[in-house]
């Protein structure tokens, strides 16, 4: 009876470390604890710059594993942060790395939203590329953000 227990979480494990594995190869790293601190980190600095409500919706739309992670220790009272800096939301991004460790928050952001970008329904992306400020939609991809212009456009204005 436990075997079966094991098995029923090897789909969601299985997606995470896709998710894992790929944000890591974006980085260069076959550091899993860099992996993770770019998933998280990331993650929470979206989570709470986009409010409650967009960010219970987007919630939904990630694998069972990486979900935990984007709601742990969320305090939904505390979001928005109005960050419209690329700066301040780095430094979102690196909040949780240990203290001397070199850590890319830049290249973590466009990794872990590339993955998004490629593992997440497009209209909820698109979605949130508009939510943010021109100056941080940079680091989503550009195709990413190329769509979400075009999805913004009134038929008939090219």
């Amino acid at each position: 009876m436990m075997e079966r227990g094991v098995h029923a979480f090897d789909g969601a494990l299985m997606d995470a470390n896709i998710w894992l594995k790929t944000i890591m190869n974006r980085l260069g790293t076959e550091d899993t604890h860099i992996g993770m601190m770019a998933l998280r980190g990331t993650l929470h600095a979206l989570r709470d710059r986009i409010g409650p409500d967009n960010a219970t919706h987007l919630g939904a739309q990630l694998p069972t594993l990486v979900r935990g992670i984007y709601y742990e220790a969320w305090q939904p009272r505390r979001s928005p942060t109005k960050e419209r800096h690329e700066e301040a939301f780095l430094q979102h991004v690196a909040k949780h790395a240990p203290p001397g460790m070199a850590f890319d928050a830049e290249a973590a952001a466009r990794a872990v939203f590339e993955v998004m970008w490629e593992r997440v329904d497009p209209g909820e992306v698109s979605k949130l590329i508009r939510m943010f400020p021109p100056k941080l939609r940079e680091f989503w991809p550009a195709i990413a953000r190329v769509e979400a212009e075009q999805e913004t456009r009134q038929p008939g204005e090219g």
